[in-house]
Formats: structure tokens, C-alpha cells, sequence
């Protein structure tokens, strides 16, 4: 088989990152293979954590070295309403994911993607998936300004699995689990952490709910509200927790009229817009 230049100058990359393995500087190498073959914009390299904030592995620098506000703003509640965080909660697999199969049928017209996602994004998303366990997904992910082309999607595609691989040989070397859950090489989180996790959100809803001096809502109204903001309509909503259609809009006047609001926008102005100006 003969091999021009181009392929050669790829080998040697994909040795350079195998090198870069156990280094601090193995994520910024990662994306600088890729973005040869498919433009980007940002990127960052996480974990999620169900009903925990994601932890950082790496993150893609300002222009300016200034710090991501939105991205704060995201770590300290909205990747709640992340659909891929979501995804990786509740279905998790190994392996590409794209943000057309994980966006819920109304993301678009949602608070969280024109006041973050559009102006921190804007066009287009995917993500590495590696489940560590029932709790916890490695990822990495790249977004662009622009919507990716089918073309895009195939070489992420192409590259995912050696991307996968090596995503799997750095976990040794990442530290970031073992003060927060367990080894990062795998096992069941600590059980005092499962504890303290169980109820973050809920715990998160009610404080906010008292601060302000809302009536707190019930366990299945916050999931409804979530939901809700996460992009879902009422007839998706309904199928996702196995109720009608009209319980779930008993459900959301009963959510409106405790808290004393009456939009979608004032819904999610009342449990994520504080964390964006304290951010500030």
C-alpha cells in the first residue's frame, strides 16, 4: 500500500499523543489531531456525574486568557439541562454522540439554549462518551459555531475508535476522581458520596424555593421543571415519567402558581440566571 505524505504526518501524530499519554498537555494535543481534519471552535474534556457537577479535565483557553463565565455559570447548575449531560445520565454508552440525537424536541426554543448554548456554542456539538460506571462518563467534546456537515460527523466518526482508546489509557493519569467518588479507574463510588449526591438537586430546588419564599415544590414537580427547561415538551414529558399529557399540565400550573411565576423564561430566571450574575 502506498502512503503519501499526509498519511505519514498522521501516524506520526497519533504517536506523538500515545506519548503525551501521562502529560498535562494530552488533551490540547488531542484536539489539535482532529481539528486538522474537522474545524472546531471550542472543546473540553469532562466528567459527568449523575446529579453532580461535571468535573474538569481540560477546557479549551479565552482568546484574551480571561476566565469562561458561561462556563462557570454552567458548571455551578445549568449542565442540568445539558442534553448531553442527560443523555449520559440516563442512557450511557460508549462511544460518539452528536447533539441531533440527544436534543429534546423543543431544545431549541429552550431558555438554557438561547441565553448559554447559542452564545457559548452556537452551532453544533458532539461528544466521546466512556461510561466509567453506572454513575460516571468520561467525555470529550468539541463544538463549533457552525452546524457540523455529514462529512464532519463521518471522520469524528472514522476517528472514534482510537479517540476511544486513548481516552481510556489516559483515566490513570487523571486525578480528579479520586477526592471526589473513587480511583478513576473504575469501581462503585463511595457510598457516603452516593448519599450526598441522591439529593443535590432536589436540595438545590428547595433552597431556592426557601430563599426566596416560594412554596417548595414535590420531588415530581422539580422533575417536571427540569424537564421542562431541559427542552421537553408536555407530550414528551409525559412519555419520559410514564403520566398523561394533561397531569403533566396539572403538574406545571401547580409548579407556576407555588412559585409565582407565569413564563418559561421567569421559571429559568428563578433557578439558573443568580449563578450567572454571582459568575460576574
Amino acid at each position: 500500500m502506498e502512503l503519501d505524505w499526509q498519511d505519514r504526518a498522521f501516524h506520526h501524530h497519533i504517536a506523538t499523543l500515545i506519548e503525551a499519554l501521562d502529560g498535562p498537555d494530552f488533551w490540547t494535543r488531542l484536539t489539535r489531531v482532529i481539528e486538522r481534519f474537522v474545524a472546531f471552535d471550542n472543546w473540553v474534556a469532562l466528567v459527568f456525574m449523575r446529579d453532580r457537577a461535571p468535573l474538569v479535565c481540560a477546557e479549551s483557553p479565552m482568546p484574551d486568557g480571561t476566565v469562561d463565565l458561561l462556563f462557570r455559570a454552567y458548571l455551578e447548575g445549568m449542565y442540568q439541562l445539558d442534553p448531553f449531560y442527560i443523555n449520559a445520565c440516563e442512557k450511557p454508552r460508549a462511544g460518539l454522540v452528536t447533539l441531533a440525537e440527544v436534543a429534546p424536541d423543543n431544545f431549541r426554543m429552550t431558555d438554557y439554549y438561547q441565553r448559554y448554548f447559542k452564545s457559548n456554542i452556537i452551532g453544533d456539538e458532539v461528544q466521546f462518551n466512556h461510561p466509567l460506571d453506572a454513575r460516571r462518563t468520561l467525555i470529550f467534546s468539541m463544538g463549533a459555531t457552525r452546524h457540523y456537515t455529514e462529512r464532519d460527523i463521518a471522520m469524528f466518526a472514522m476517528f472514534a475508535p482510537w479517540v476511544m482508546a486513548l481516552m481510556r489509557q489516559r483515566l490513570p493519569y487523571e486525578t480528579f476522581s479520586m477526592s471526589e467518588t473513587t480511583e478513576a479507574g473504575g469501581g462503585a463510588p463511595r457510598p457516603e458520596a452516593v448519599a450526598a449526591s441522591d439529593t443535590d438537586h432536589a436540595s438545590r430546588f428547595e433552597a431556592v424555593a426557601k430563599q426566596s419564599g416560594r412554596t417548595p415544590l414535590t420531588a415530581r414537580e422539580i422533575e417536571v421543571v427540569r424537564q421542562s427547561l431541559s427542552g421537553f415538551s408536555t407530550r414528551a414529558i409525559a412519555e419520559r415519567l410514564d403520566i398523561s399529557f394533561e397531569t403533566v399540565r396539572a403538574h406545571k400550573k401547580h409548579i407556576y402558581a407555588k412559585l409565582g411565576v407565569s413564563s418559561q423564561s421567569e421559571l429559568f430566571a428563578l433557578f439558573y440566571e443568580p449563578m450567572g450574575r454571582e459568575a460576574g
